[in-house]
């Protein structure tokens, strides 16, 4: 085993200040999401997600963020899922986005929501097909006894979708994650990092908070 104790870095990243960060959090989201996609290609857009269960327990994953508007961060997954059922008990959620390459953290914490319909529609349309049927073949996060599991199921909807695209399965779709909080961490010196939070009360306006926390 290493020496995990020894094992650390020094950061130097640029300078992190409330006083040039804009007004709203979103535009600096997505000025660091498009620097990140630059610097660390497919992986950019990979982001921890964790949710509670009815007993309040805490559990995290990576998903992907596929899409970002004023209202929120939006992902997609099966809505019958362990984090899909938490949801539907408990509909709040943070994320966090790691990104080495640029020294940088990202943590949004709100409420989530289902998206519309019709843009589950649209992105399951945009999907690889192979993608597309794994939606229907996964019972996801159901225990399975084999890989050869997946396999039958895979061929019996080869079969039945061998002559017609596939439609999205009523259990798959997506959702938004709705922020109330925004927290962007830039490593520097010394460990004594960079830390600007946004917050706001009521959800429906645009009126947040800017300040500086201690590393």
């Amino acid at each position: 085993m290493s020496d995990l104790a020894g094992m650390r870095r020094d950061y130097e990243g640029e300078a992190l200040a409330p006083e040039n960060t804009p007004d709203s959090p979103m535009p600096l989201f997505e000025h660091w999401l498009a620097q990140a996609i630059e610097q660390e290609g497919l992986d950019a857009n990979a982001m921890t997600l964790a949710t509670v269960d009815s007993a309040g327990h805490p559990h995290a994953r990576i998903v992907l963020i596929k899409g970002v508007d004023d209202a929120g961060l939006r992902f997609y997954t099966n809505y019958q899922s362990q984090k899909g059922n938490e949801l539907a008990h408990v509909p709040h959620a943070a994320i966090v986005f790691w990104w080495p390459a640029l020294q940088r953290q990202i943590r949004v914490e709100g409420r989530v929501e289902k998206v519309d319909p019709a843009l589950s529609d649209d992105y399951f349309a945009s999907r690889p097909r192979k993608s597309q049927l794994a939606a229907w073949v996964s019972q996801q996060s159901v225990e399975i006894p084999d890989r050869d599991w997946m396999r039958e199921r895979l061929a019996r909807f080869e079969q039945v979708y061998a002559d017609q695209l596939v439609e999205r399965p009523p259990h798959w779709g997506g959702y938004r994650l709705v922020p109330h909080t925004f927290e962007f961490w830039q490593g520097q010196r010394s460990r004594l990092h960079d830390r600007v939070r946004y917050t706001r009360h009521d959800h429906q306006a645009d009126d947040w908070h800017r300040t500086r926390l201690a590393p």
